[in-house]
């Protein structure tokens, strides 16, 4: 299974904020959404950073309150692994795995293609497995 596949379930939007933003606004922005990663894009909507609930937590855990009204490129992290439509689950996985990261921006010629999350990914997984135990029990019973 590709990235694509997940992404033609779950859809395609991307919530992104600009690097001047305050960190406050973009925890809003994260609650409202019940999403746990934020895109940090320039106008032309390439990746600059993204920020995670582990970017705010550090920046709070450093700073206290005040890291709220700093602007979130101070606390984003600016190296962003992407990935692309074509990539395998298990490629994704294994990104995942070895960065410590949750989220995973999809980029495809150059631009946002959409976002994936670890729950995503082991959701697709898991169905996956599924599927093949189901093939199997009915090659089984048909033996």
């Amino acid at each position: 299974m590709t990235v694509a596949a997940i992404l033609k379930e779950k859809g395609r939007d991307v919530i992104a904020e600009r690097g001047e933003t305050e960190l406050a606004e973009v925890c809003k922005v994260l609650g409202k959404n019940k999403i746990g990663a934020i895109l940090i894009t320039d106008p032309d909507g390439h990746i600059e950073g993204i920020v995670s609930e582990r970017d705010i937590v550090r920046a709070v855990g450093e700073d206290g309150s005040a890291a709220l009204t700093r602007p979130v490129s101070s606390v984003m992290t600016k190296s962003v692994v992407t990935c692309s439509e074509d990539d395998t689950v298990s490629q994704v996985m294994a990104k995942m795995t070895a960065g410590r990261f949750r989220h995973v921006p999809v980029v495809k010629d150059g631009k946002v293609a959409g976002v994936i999350s670890i729950g995503d990914v082991v959701k697709h997984k898991i169905a996956q497995v599924e599927q093949e135990a189901e093939q199997m029990r009915s090659y089984i019973t048909m033996a």
